[in-house]
C-alpha cells in the first residue's frame, strides 16, 4: 500500500508522515519542487522512512505520478495563510491564496486522479464550522472542496478538526495558540454546565492525535464518504 501525502511539510502533514512510517505503511511525502527548504525536507522525510516526491503542480504530471505509484490513500492536507502567501510572493512573484492553494491545488489532485482513472481514498483536511454555501475566504474554500468531493466519483473522508495546536508549531500562529487556549477554557466551562457536545465539537487537538486519527480513517472502510467532526479526530488508533 502507498499513502501519498500532499501538504507533507505542514504541521499536520509532518505528523501524518511520522505515523505512516511508524506503522510501516508506504509513505510518499510531496514537497513543492520550488521549495526553498527542499533539501531539508528531503533529509527529514527520508530519515523517517518516507519517499520524497517533487512532482510539479500540473494535472498531466500529477496524473503520471498517480499512474506510477498507484496510491491506496491520498491525504490532501493543503492550506496557506496570509503571512505565508506574502512570503511566497516575495520569493516567486506569485501570492498563494485560499483560492489558489486551499481550493485550487486540492481540486487539481482530484482532476489528476480522475484523468488517471484512479480512485484511492481521498482524505481531505477541512475545518470545524464549514457549512454548505460558504463561498469566500478560508471557510469558503473548504466548503467548495467538500462540494467537489460529493459530486465526484472518488471515495472520500472529510475531516473537520477545530484548532490544531501544540508547543512545537513553527509557523508563527501565536494567535491561534492563544485562541485555542481561550476557547478550550470556555468550552470546559460549557462542558461543566452540561454542553458536552459543544465542548467536544470545538475543543482543540494536537497534530499528533489528529494525524493518528487521519491515518486510521484513511484505511477504515466504514469512514468512506463520511464527514468526521472534531470529536471523532482525537482518539489515537
Amino acid at each position: 500500500m502507498t499513502a501519498f501525502v500532499f501538504g507533507a511539510t505542514g504541521y499536520t502533514g509532518r505528523a501524518v508522515i511520522d505515523v505512516l512510517c511508524e506503522r510501516r505503511l508506504g509513505a510518499v511525502a510531496h514537497v513543492r519542487p520550488d521549495s526553498s527548504r527542499l533539501g531539508e525536507w528531503r533529509a527529514r522525510f527520508e530519515t523517517s522512512g518516507a519517499v520524497v516526491d517533487t512532482t510539479p503542480w500540473a494535472v498531466d504530471e500529477l496524473k503520471a505520478t498517480f499512474l506510477r505509484t498507484e496510491p491506496a490513500v491520498v491525504f490532501a492536507l493543503l492550506g496557506t495563510t496570509r503571512s505565508r502567501g506574502k512570503d511566497v510572493e516575495q520569493r516567486t512573484g506569485t501570492r498563494d491564496t485560499y483560492e489558489s492553494v486551499d481550493y485550487g491545488l486540492t481540486v487539481m489532485l482530484l482532476e489528476a486522479l480522475e484523468a488517471a482513472r484512479r480512485a484511492p481514498r481521498f482524505v481531505y483536511l477541512s475545518a470545524a464550522g464549514v457549512r454548505e454555501g460558504a463561498t469566500t475566504g478560508y471557510m469558503g474554500a473548504r466548503a467548495r472542496v467538500e462540494a467537489e468531493l460529493r459530486r465526484r466519483s472518488i471515495p472520500y473522508t472529510i475531516a473537520r478538526p477545530s484548532f490544531i495546536t501544540g508547543a512545537d508549531r513553527d509557523d508563527g500562529r501565536a494567535g491561534e495558540r492563544i485562541g485555542a487556549a481561550v476557547a478550550d477554557a470556555a468550552l470546559g466551562a460549557f462542558g461543566f454546565l452540561g454542553a458536552r457536545r459543544l465542548r467536544d465539537r470545538y475543543k482543540s487537538t494536537t497534530n499528533v492525535d489528529l494525524a493518528s486519527a487521519l491515518v486510521r480513517l484513511g484505511f477504515d472502510t466504514r469512514a468512506e464518504n463520511r464527514v468526521v467532526e472534531s470529536e471523532g479526530l482525537r482518539a489515537k488508533g
